[in-house]
């Protein structure tokens, strides 16, 4: 069974994550920011992949401690559960609309962490959700992952929908590249 929990304690927050890759997309997120939870709500949804995310963070302060770390902590989790990424298909990509937006996520599940991301926004915020979070959010996850994550907001003008649309590329591309293909190590190295 490809799952792994992670828990992370630090004087800023106090996570825990579950995943379970090979589940059926049900979400229970807590973290305090009601937007945030929207959108890992909608990831896990979107993905196939089951996630519980349970967060006490320093929210007095603002948002960006409890989104970079729930971001590691997935990160991580993930990472677990992939193993040593034997029979996986790698790569994953997906154009997403929401509406008058649309954005781009193409991924490799690589072990060489990296992220571009290329989404100007327009707002400060989606409800509580400082949206300068949203990268944020993806570059603790790839770094702890291990996966080069290229996203791009093509278009949009609601920044709520755009997010979103992000949110969900990453989940569609993430659900085709942990898909089991059977074999060994998709790559010339024979280990990723």
């Amino acid at each position: 069974m490809r799952a792994a929990e992670i828990k992370r304690k630090t004087k800023e927050t106090d996570i825990e994550v579950f995943v379970r890759l090979d589940g059926e997309g049900k979400v229970t997120v807590d973290t305090g920011i009601g937007f945030f939870d929207h959108m890992l709500t909608a990831f896990g949804m979107h993905s196939g992949i089951d996630l519980q995310v349970s967060c006490t963070g320093d929210l007095e302060v603002d948002g960006h401690h409890t989104v970079e770390d729930v971001g590691i902590s997935l990160g991580q989790a993930f990472a677990k559960a992939l193993g040593d990424k034997s029979g996986i298909a790698r790569y994953g990509s997906a154009f997403v609309p929401m509406d008058e937006a649309l954005c781009f996520c193409a991924l490799d599940i690589s072990g060489r962490p990296f992220l571009y991301y290329d989404a100007e926004l327009s707002d400060f915020k989606c409800g509580d959700f400082d949206n300068c979070l949203a990268e944020e959010f993806f570059r603790a996850f790839a770094v702890n992952s291990g996966i080069t994550l290229h996203i791009r907001k093509e278009y949009g003008k609601n920044d709520h929908h755009v997010i979103e649309a992000m949110f969900k590329a990453v989940a569609h591309a993430l659900k085709d590249a942990v898909k089991l293909t059977g074999g060994e190590v998709l790559s010339t190295k024979g280990v990723l």
